[in-house]
């Protein structure tokens, strides 16, 4: 016999994996203002040390980016959201690009950080009509 053939679990169902209010866009677009916060200090700073610094936080902040739309991408938007949006899925792909390798993460450039920010106000401005619906 199974442990869970013995405890009676109640079946339920959410949109989300916990309530509706723990995923938001902004957690992306913090990280992303931080990654062009950097790239802007780096640009008049010829401290090796500095640099070395900025290049691992911008790094990790790029990579928190990814993580935080591909958690929105995965556990929040819901197939009814790709159908009634079908840009969605580019959207996400495009800046999870932009803070990866061809773009914040590979290089210290202040216009693909732009991109992103404006990648993410994209999926921002849907995630906000998604909770209106």
């Amino acid at each position: 016999m199974r442990i869970r053939d013995l405890i009676r679990i109640p079946a339920v169902s959410a949109h989300c994996d916990l309530p509706c209010g723990v995923y938001d866009p902004a957690q992306a677009r913090i990280e992303a203002e931080s990654i062009k916060g950097i790239i802007a200090k780096v640009k008049d700073n010829d401290d090796p040390d500095f640099r070395t610094r900025a290049v691992l936080i911008k790094e990790q902040r790029s990579q928190l980016v990814k993580e935080h739309l591909w958690i929105l991408w995965t556990d929040y938007f819901k197939p009814p959201h790709f159908e009634k949006y079908p840009e969605l899925h580019t959207l996400v792909n495009e800046a999870t690009k932009l803070a990866g390798t061809a773009g914040t993460k590979g290089e210290f450039d202040e216009a693909k950080a732009d991109e992103l920010l404006a990648k993410i106000d994209e999926i921002d401005k849907i995630f906000k009509e998604t909770k209106q619906g």
